[in-house]
């Protein structure tokens, strides 16, 4: 009887399942547009605070996803629908790739042959601090160093250096002074033996 009483408590949904089927699905559609009007940084997470908007935003929307139904079935079902609406959504925007390029928007120069553009930060309301860690994260220490940095629409970042072979040349001008080094260091020991 007890047993009854929890299977019946875990899966029985208090919601119909036309409603445990469109909650998701609204509010994924819903995310997906605002997330495309209030732009790339959100996507970013560049500090603290947007970190911090993207948990609270999925603590947010729980509860217009579920509702009051906290069954495991409900469960199941608004997960199938959200994995559902995304898979449909995908397919669409991979066979329609104007549709899908409207919607993603269009990638932001902000660092192009090393002079910052200080419109388009302004536009990603992005700082100097934050771009600086985005390039230092891609070993360069000056935006000087930097032919192209891109905003891509999934808020990635896109760090192409001035000089690719800089990296090359440094390593090969240690592997020349190792080389010297050992050299020298065997010479010291051909001495110090002829000396004993």
């Amino acid at each position: 009887m007890v047993t009854q009483g929890v299977m019946d408590s875990m899966f029985r949904m208090e919601l119909p399942l036309v409603e445990k089927i469109a909650r998701p699905v609204i509010v994924y559609l819903v995310l997906v547009v605002f997330l495309r009007l209030f732009g790339k940084r959100e996507l970013a997470q560049l500090n603290p605070f947007d970190l911090v908007v993207l948990l609270c935003l999925s603590n947010t929307v729980q509860n217009a996803i579920i509702g009051n139904d906290n069954s495991v079935s409900g469960g199941v079902v608004g997960v199938f629908a959200l994995l559902t609406v995304n898979w449909g959504l995908t397919r669409v925007l991979f066979r329609m790739p104007r549709v899908n390029a409207s919607l993603q928007g269009e990638e932001t120069v902000l660092i192009r042959h090393g002079v910052v553009d200080r419109d388009a930060m302004k536009r990603e309301a992005l700082t100097e601090l934050e771009l600086k860690t985005v390039i230092h994260k891609q070993g360069l220490a000056r935006f000087g160093e930097v032919e192209r940095c891109v905003l891509e629409p999934s808020g990635n970042f896109y760090v192409e250096e001035m000089d690719p072979l800089r990296a090359d040349s440094s390593r090969a001008a240690i592997l020349k002074q190792l080389e010297a080094l050992n050299a020298e260091m065997k010479e010291l020991r051909g001495m110090l033996a002829a000396r004993g």
